[in-house]
């Protein structure tokens, strides 16, 4: 095994402190649609390694990799024939190798999936497992004899162990005829499950893990981590009227020993490690609470968690390919109590004092479709705005980030014409299954369109060429029709572009303690269309004043094509006036309106505000390149003026006033958040982001 490439700590990227993740954007590569280095229209390996200068530019520090492992393809690589080999499709080890240096070079890391709740069926530990039932592997799988039924042969439909349904349609079980029974796969019959009972299993599987991290590998994202315990014995599940199986999935997720088993894997492998490793666990179904148990620290289990509620809002009574619109106010919500399920311990003041869990932030990955179709308005005369917006909100969260790829552009779905257009294996199952059942053709590809994983799995493009900088070759995959004007290339450098957003926005996230790390506060959670987050984070150590330093951020999105009113009659705001501030031009205002100076150069991602400036002014910079202007204060009342349609602001400032009345919105005992910096007559570019920036040079942290 070759040494690995040792990390090159970047004032570009986080470094290497103990909590670096805490910091960090992970970017997720899907390798086959990424880039194709060689022309046979499939992306690969050296295809990413090429591309790296555009991720080092967007600023992202954690790259997490697909599946690239040697395997069938049944399900895109998910199917895995060999843990500790690269499929020729995508490359080789020495090419795994060359993206790890190229990488660590650049100040980021690799993450791999790692998908262990089931192998291929053509891995040799199945090879095995199925050639005897005597063989030594044999119960390294789930098998199970026929179901005795009167009249039916074993092996036949309706004799299978149990009645469970498989996530890509279809029994969960498989009929082996050599040897007579049924194996268990929740997923395609070629995805056979591992039986994690067995500590022969979780032992080779701990291994393998180990031997990639001594490769230079810095992590993993577990693929259905929550399914490798099952709760036994095997027995029917749940069938609902119409159904043509059981849902199992009370029996196969979070099952009875699955903290056990992440707790093991935890101390045999990651703990030993020098530095952090960092792991996140897809897990459907997980809830808050479950959430909280596999990300506490103090449990030594996961990271964070991918759960599933927000992406699932939409389900109809048919399922995900049953879509209903969704209700903005139920996702602010929803979003919202996973922070508060997951948030940190303060104390009466307000500083942090421990971590109790961890978000994972995502609009959109490898399984679900683009994020600006789906949450927000692709329509091209909104689509800038949109995304830049969805960015925003995502990246006011707490929590890890995750930007698909893709993603930085603005990628929206596909046009899907007819089945023969789609690759994906659950789509083409289910339209097959529905079609069978008696559906109506054309109405399953209406459910699927919307919805379907080749939405996010069409190739990145780079320029507007006919085959968009993807590949020389035919694309494994169809093209978006709007690559010649959606790419890379006419958005990198290109001021006011999704790209140079996404790039200001992860800047901000290394560099403000409080959009990092300081507690989350969601305000007017009941308004149809704005998404309002109050952030803030207070030292734990007193500055040189002898208090704790406080910074505050303000997040005020307008999610719809209607401007959102600030202030005045049915204004989001309101008419409060902040606590202390005086009227008129009389003695100096009390602390809480003081004016802000600063003494050094902007926070990085900020650009045009001058060291200081006079008394009684508010500069105001955009987060992006561009600076919106100083505007004066006005005590007499709060922010004047409007959020454009499909526009958001941001305040980055000291401790924002909190008055006495009560908002309209909140159930709180406060009123309205105030920024105390006014709005220009004049909008910012479409989808700009607003920030206003007086922080002193000590809270800023650098490099």
């Amino acid at each position: 095994m070759t040494r690995p490439a040792p990390l090159v700590v970047s004032p570009h990227h986080v470094g290497d402190e103990p909590d670096w993740w805490r910091r960090a954007v992970v970017y997720q590569v899907y390798p086959r649609s990424f880039a194709d280095s060689d022309g046979d229209g499939i992306g690969d390996i050296p295809g990413l390694t090429n591309r790296l200068d555009h991720l080092d530019e967007l600023g992202v520090d954690v790259v997490w990799l697909s599946p690239v492992y040697r395997s069938p393809q049944d399900d895109n690589g998910y199917d895995i024939s060999d843990y500790q080999d690269i499929d020729p499709l995508f490359g080789s080890l020495e090419d795994l190798d060359a993206l790890i240096e190229g990488l660590h070079a650049r100040g980021m890391r690799l993450v791999m999936d790692l998908v262990v709740n089931h192998t291929s069926d053509e891995h040799p530990w199945f090879t095995a497992s199925r050639s005897s039932t005597q063989d030594p592997k044999r119960d390294w799988y789930i098998w199970r004899p026929a179901r005795q039924v009167d009249g039916l042969a074993p092996g036949q439909p309706g004799t299978e162990p149990t009645n469970w349904g498989s996530a890509f349609s279809g029994s969960a079980w498989a009929w082996d005829e050599d040897t007579q029974e049924f194996y268990l796969h929740l997923f395609s019959p070629k995805q056979p499950d591992l039986n994690w009972e067995n500590p022969e299993v979780r032992r080779a599987v701990y291994e393998m893990m180990t031997w990639w991290l001594e490769r230079g590998v810095d992590g993993f994202r577990m693929d259905v981590i929550n399914f490798i315990s099952k709760a036994y014995p095997l027995t029917d599940a749940p069938q609902g009227e119409g159904d043509l199986y059981g849902n199992a999935f009370t029996a196969v997720a979070n099952g009875p020993r699955i903290h056990e088993f992440l707790h093991e894997m935890n101390q045999e492998v990651l703990a030993p490690r020098p530095g952090h490793v960092i792991t996140v666990g897809e897990m459907p179904g997980a809830t808050r609470s479950e959430a909280a148990l596999y990300t506490d620290p103090a449990r030594a289990e996961l990271d964070m968690v991918f759960q599933f509620e927000h992406v699932s809002l939409t389900d109809g009574p048919g399922g995900k390919f049953d879509p209903q619109p969704l209700n903005l106010v139920v996702l602010k919500k929803n979003l919202a109590d996973w922070q508060a399920a997951l948030a940190p311990v303060t104390d009466s003041s307000g500083v942090v004092t421990a971590e109790k869990g961890w978000n994972s932030a995502y609009w959109d990955n490898h399984d679900q479709p683009r994020a600006v179709s789906r949450f927000g308005d692709d329509d091209p005369a909104w689509r800038v705005r949109s995304a830049k917006t969805l960015a925003t909100i995502l990246h006011t969260h707490r929590g890890t980030p995750y930007v698909y790829q893709g993603e930085e552009l603005g990628m929206a779905n596909t046009v899907f014409r007819s089945i023969e257009d789609y690759r994906d294996l659950e789509s083409i199952n289910h339209f097959h299954e529905r079609v069978r059942a008696g559906d109506d053709p054309a109405a399953v590809l209406t459910g699927l369109a919307p919805i379907s994983r080749d939405n996010a799995r069409t190739p990145v493009h780079w320029d507007g060429s006919e085959k968009a900088g993807f590949t020389t070759g035919e694309s494994w995959i169809a093209l978006a029709p709007d690559h010649g004007t959606v790419h890379a290339a006419a958005q990198a450098g290109v001021p006011g572009s999704v790209f140079e957003h996404y790039r200001s926005l992860i800047a901000l996230r290394h560099d403000d303690d409080a959009l990092a790390l300081g507690t989350f506060r969601l305000l007017a959670a009941d308004h149809p269309t704005a998404w309002v987050i109050l952030r803030q984070w207070r030292s734990p150590e007193p500055d040189e004043t002898g208090e704790n330093r406080v910074e505050q951020l303000l997040l005020i999105a307008q999610c719809a094509r209607d401007d959102l009113t600030l202030t005045g009659e049915g204004g989001l705001l309101g008419r409060s006036r902040p606590r202390g501030c005086r009227r008129g031009s009389g003695p100096r205002p009390s602390r809480s309106c003081a004016p802000a100076t600063r003494t050094s150069s902007p926070a990085p991602g900020t650009r045009g505000c001058p060291r200081s400036w006079p008394a009684g002014t508010r500069c105001c910079c955009a987060v992006g390149p561009e600076r919106v202007g100083c505007s004066p204060r006005q005590p007499e009342g709060p922010v004047t003026g409007i959020v454009p349609a499909g526009r958001s602001l941001v305040s980055v400032d000291k401790p924002m006033d909190i008055g006495s009345r009560r908002a309209p919105w909140s159930s709180a005992r406060s009123s309205p958040i105030v920024t105390r910096c006014e709005t220009s007559p004049t909008s910012p570019s479409p989808g700009r982001t607003w920030s206003t920036s007086s922080a002193p040079p000590s809270r800023r942290r650098r490099g």
